[in-house]
């Protein structure tokens, strides 16, 4: 049995420092893809913006830069408060988009306690999976 952990949040996408737009979003944890957390953009439009990046990287992100390359992720303030600023980059283009450090943290922690780290491996059932192979 799978399970998902999912949570509907306001991202703001930062513009340039004085002006950011909202995007409707949706964080998304399966159990049957451990290691992967994914972000669905714009969740109520025709076309909606999938990411998939490794959960590590989201929770390193909340307390110190981490990342490299496509997906880059680290604490900051905006306005006083607590964000989490993801910077995304593909071949279509580049977005930083600003998340509640709070919202951000609290769906982790939900995802941790499921899949608690470490324990990855354990959900994808690869033992099994190799012991039927061995045995034929």
């Amino acid at each position: 049995m799978h399970t998902v952990v999912e949570r509907e949040l306001e991202l703001k996408l930062v513009l340039s420092p004085e002006r950011r737009i909202p995007v409707p979003a949706r964080l998304g944890y399966l159990t049957d893809d451990p290691y992967a957390v994914h972000v669905t953009f714009h969740i109520d439009t025709e076309h909606p913006v999938y990411w998939t990046f490794a959960r590590e990287l989201l929770v390193e992100g909340v307390f110190r830069p981490c990342g490299q390359g496509d997906v880059r992720v680290w604490p900051t303030k905006s306005e006083g408060r607590s964000v989490v600023l993801m910077a995304l980059s593909s071949p279509d283009g580049d977005a930083l988009l600003e998340a509640p450090a709070a919202a951000v943290s609290a769906w982790l922690e939900r995802t941790l306690r499921v899949v608690p780290p470490g324990t990855e491996e354990e959900q994808l059932g690869l033992d099994d999976e190799l012991a039927q192979l061995l045995a034929q």
